[in-house]
């Protein structure tokens, strides 16, 4: 049996940019183990599955080629974008609904794809040795959410460390980010996934759940620019709504075609 996947640039306005997610409608529910080995078999960072409520909202599911995730930003992104402009969907407002994160939305405004997502603010941790050895060079400060966070004076600090994953694979963490103040935009991160084919991640929307509450509070202000500082870079437009954040950014299509099972 023949299904449709594409591949999506998130995150930015041009290909082999921003961070490629694959993405995969469905019409029922694969077995998990199928789509499991199926994220394996595209070894993006994430490949997402969504399947269409009878009102029109959508079920989305996440998975990387080791495990499913909760909650995951480039590839809603993606989905949403491919369901606007390859799907005919004709209204402003996309809802998907997961399991593990409540009802996300994704809204089009002009040529920006606005996701709405829970926040998640950093608070203070116990700091492993792993975590300290594992960067090349020593933060300012280190909190935690889902992923450790850690907090550097400079943009450049951040473009200049260089992770050991000997050390960040003893960590049990799904990511670390990394973040600074930015130069040209508000604030500047990147994202290291420790134990995974991944390495650092090109453009992490979910790590952006985290960033935004943490900076609005830092720099007393709601809407905030970023860029993840990856060799494929990505730029969002972001705002800090209390409990909730908003993360906007551009797509494009790479690729479109089919996969076969059985």
């Amino acid at each position: 049996m023949l299904f449709p996947i594409y591949t999506i640039d998130a995150f930015t306005d041009h290909i082999f940019g921003g961070n490629p997610a694959a993405v995969c409608p469905l019409e029922t529910w694969l077995p998990d183990t199928v789509m499991q080995q199926l994220a394996a078999e595209n070894n993006l960072s994430e490949t997402a599955f969504f399947v269409k409520r009878e009102d029109g909202s959508y079920d989305i599911r996440w998975f990387t080629p080791e495990f499913e995730i909760d909650l995951a930003g480039h590839p809603t992104l993606a989905t949403a974008f491919v369901i606007f402009t390859e799907l005919g969907f004709d209204g402003d407002t996309i809802v998907f609904h997961t399991v593990k994160s409540g009802d996300l939305t994704v809204t089009k405004k002009d040529d920006l794809l606005e996701m709405n997502f829970p926040a998640r603010m950093p608070v203070e941790c116990e700091v492993p040795e792993a975590l300290l050895k594992g960067l090349s060079l020593k933060p300012a400060r280190i909190l935690r959410s889902r992923d450790y966070f850690v907090v550097y004076d400079t943009e450049k600090e951040v473009a200049d460390t260089v992770p050991d994953f000997n050390w960040l694979n003893k960590l049990d963490t799904i990511g670390v980010i990394i973040t600074a103040k930015g130069n040209t935009a508000d604030f500047v991160s990147r994202f290291f996934v420790p134990n995974s084919v991944i390495g650092e991640d090109p453009v992490t929307g979910s790590a952006h759940a985290t960033l935004i509450p943490y900076w609005a509070q830092t720099l007393s202000k709601t809407s905030l620019s970023a860029i993840q500082l990856s060799k494929r870079q990505g730029h969002l437009w972001c705002r800090s709504l209390g409990d909730r954040v908003t993360i906007a950014g551009k797509a494009v299509l790479y690729m479109k075609g089919q996969y076969r099972i059985g």
